[in-house]
């Protein structure tokens, strides 16, 4: 008799354990799921983990190229450049192309073209300087803007470009930078369709560094 009850009081004995570890198992279960921001799950958080986080990717930018059209989404790019090449002790390079038609002398003389770019250069040195900051700023004149400005990436070895984009609402051509093609207007697009444009496009494909978009919030 007494042997058969201590073999009972060991399986209940273990039989209490093993309630004791699934009771603490749920518990730390509970604690650890209701530490999880609301609304978001397990699978989520492990997720946020994953990729490259935006600041190792900020500071492996360092000197920047940013082609300016007069818009002021072109205008913040270069400010978003500044303060991006100050922070890691970086350079910005700011453009301006003019597409030349293959009517004409790559060289011709564009110089109502010439004008506006030289003014909106100035304008992009100045949102440099109201950042404490310096650019150097130069005038190009090539067949399309998109293979100019990935042939000034290579050339001066930058880490990236930052490239504006319209917003939908603002009719710009293809949907981004109008440049000027001799003189004469890019089509206008209806209002609120987006599409990208060839230049966006052609440098979001062929640019061999980093390229950021920067689209303002849209308008009307």
């Amino acid at each position: 008799m007494s042997s058969a009850g201590n073999g009972d009081s060991d399986k209940l004995g273990q039989r209490c354990l093993a309630s004791r570890f699934l009771l603490l198992l749920a518990i730390s279960f509970i604690y650890n799921w209701g530490a999880l921001p609301k609304g978001q799950s397990r699978t989520r958080q492990r997720r946020t983990h994953l990729g490259t986080p935006v600041e190792q990717i900020s500071t492996r930018l360092r000197d920047v190229l940013v082609p300016v059209d007069g818009t002021k989404a072109s205008t913040e790019a270069v400010a978003l450049a500044c303060a991006t090449a100050k922070r890691n002790k970086g350079r910005v390079y700011v453009v301006y192309v003019i597409e030349v038609p293959r009517a004409l002398a790559l060289d011709a003389d564009l110089s109502p073209e010439v004008t506006r770019g030289e003014e909106i250069l100035v304008l992009a040195e100045q949102r440099a300087q109201a950042e404490d900051f310096q650019v150097k700023g130069e005038l190009l004149q090539a067949r399309d803007a998109g293979h100019a400005i990935v042939d000034e990436a290579i050339e001066r070895a930058v880490d990236g470009v930052i490239l504006a984009v319209a917003a939908p609402q603002r009719p710009m051509g293809e949907g981004g930078f109008a440049w000027p093609r001799g003189g004469k207007p890019s089509p206008s697009r209806p209002p609120g369709e987006f599409k990208l444009g060839h230049v966006a496009q052609y440098v979001l494909e062929n640019a061999p560094c980093q390229v950021w978009l920067l689209r303002l919030p849209a308008v009307g």
